[in-house]
């Protein structure tokens, strides 16, 4: 469990987890709303040299090219859908050939790749509490 008080923090912690991912890797990031999901994938997309990312909230995603291209999704939009992975699979996500950051991924973003990192931002206090899980073998014996 990782404690992080501002939104620099948060940004920081994107930032250092830049610096661990690689083409191919599905972030997916959940909390509630003002969590800081979106700082922390403006850390990581910034870590991965993009100075651009804004949420996604109502184009539902970005392509950033670059190196390490990343792809920032915001699912929260399909949440209501009566069917989230049919949307989330006309999204046609080139998850293959990018870093893929989903906020609001759940199950049905899970599905993409067998690998991946799923965070979770609890605000239920003054100091948010992140944790990190790792799904596959890409992410075994991962530290941060």
């Amino acid at each position: 469990m990782i404690t992080v008080a501002t939104a620099d923090e948060m940004f920081a912690l994107g930032h250092t987890l830049a610096g661990h991912v690689r083409i191919g890797d599905l972030v997916l990031i959940n909390g509630p709303l003002g969590a800081g999901k979106t700082v922390l994938a403006q850390g990581i997309g910034s870590g991965l040299g993009f100075d651009d990312i804004t949420s996604p909230t109502f184009v539902i995603s970005r392509v950033h090219k670059g190196v390490v291209p990343m792809i920032h999704v915001d699912a929260y939009r399909l949440l209501d859908t009566n069917n989230p992975s049919l949307y989330v699979d006309d999204l046609d996500l080139d998850t293959a050939n990018s870093v893929t950051v989903i906020e609001w991924g759940g199950a049905e973003s899970a599905r993409l790749s067998d690998d991946r990192l799923e965070i979770t931002i609890d605000r239920s206090e003054e100091v948010r509490k992140v944790e990190i899980t790792c799904v596959g073998k890409r992410w075994e014996g991962f530290v941060l």
